[in-house]
């Protein structure tokens, strides 16, 4: 079961990263503290780190083991953030970042949405899940917006490089059909 290459919701058009998207990702967010903070990776430093990334995305891609997708706005096809699915039928999780330019007005939640749409759409998904710090209200309320429930913390469960060395309390939430 592939994703497609690209999901058009309302606003937005989600796809497959392309090498031309370094700049954007590296201006737009990569290297912002703020918007790594609950990251399991380290701000970029420079351009070279945000290739690396892609590189990787690529090859997650090819290896059929995840599904990136840049975030971009329909109407300027500017890229806003990304967000990742991971099949393991019979479920899937996820993972997302925004550019703090765009935070507070939607996006993330219209994406997560329509992932989530596709993803229990397909007949050997049942479960989509994700994970946030339980700090993190905003990814909080984007799952739930999005009509994921908590099921429950999982102790000392991800180690965020850029809060602290010790694996830190994450919530989960899933949307099941």
């Amino acid at each position: 079961m592939i994703p497609p290459d690209s999901i058009t919701t309302e606003r937005l058009l989600l796809r497959f990263p392309v090498i031309e998207d370094a700049e954007a990702i590296f201006q737009e967010y990569a290297q912002d503290r703020e918007v790594t903070r609950y990251l399991l990776w380290r701000p970029h430093q420079s351009l070279n780190d945000t290739m690396e990334f892609l590189t990787k995305c690529f090859f997650v891609l090819r290896e059929k083991i995840a599904y990136p997708y840049g975030i971009t706005l329909r109407e300027t096809g500017k890229l806003i953030g990304m967000i990742e699915l991971r099949i393991d039928a019979p479920r899937a999780d996820l993972g997302f970042v925004l550019s703090r330019s765009y935070w507070n007005r939607g996006y993330m939640t219209e994406a997560v949405k329509a992932l989530v749409s596709w993803a229990l759409d397909q007949k050997d998904i049942f479960r989509v899940w994700a994970r946030c710090d339980i700090e993190n209200a905003a990814s909080t309320r984007v799952l739930e917006k999005c009509g994921m429930e908590r099921e429950g913390i999982l102790r000392r469960w991800a180690v965020l490089p850029n809060i602290s060395s010790e694996p830190r309390d994450c919530y989960t939430y899933a949307k099941v059909k």
